[in-house]
């Protein structure tokens, strides 16, 4: 936890998306200062002509390497988030080549007892983590 969904163009190799995944898991350490096992991350790939994200008047280009980064996170605070940006755009750029202006984020907060790790339990409650 926090739990990262990635929506990206198709056609990225295996290699790319890898660089990709762990670029912004080390930027969730860094910003959130989880646990390195800590790791919850999906890629969705999407067809040119079913995936459209503008600028919403801000005048940002974007390329084919545009990603859109949906995070699912317990409560942070606002220097945690803002750090969690600049740090995400920095991993991608240095070992992506993805450009700052290609990179979009969304964060939806929830509460402990909105997961369950496995065994039908909420962890968080239980005390287990």
């Amino acid at each position: 936890m926090p739990l990262l969904r990635f929506d990206i163009l198709e056609g990225r190799s295996d290699d790319e998306v890898t660089s990709l995944l762990d670029a912004a898991h080390r930027a969730v350490l860094n910003a959130f200062g989880v646990p390195a096992r800590d790791r919850y991350q999906i890629v969705h790939q999407h067809a040119s002509s079913h995936f459209v994200v503008q600028d919403t008047g801000l005048d940002i280009t974007r390329t084919d390497k545009v990603v859109i980064v949906s995070v699912t996170s317990r409560p942070r605070t606002r220097e945690e988030k803002q750090k969690f940006y600049v740090e995400l755009c920095r991993e991608l750029k240095d070992s992506c080549g993805i450009e700052p202006s290609d990179v979009m984020v969304n964060i939806v907060s929830n509460a402990d007892e909105d997961w369950s790790f496995g065994h039908g339990r909420a962890q968080f409650l239980t005390g287990e983590l």
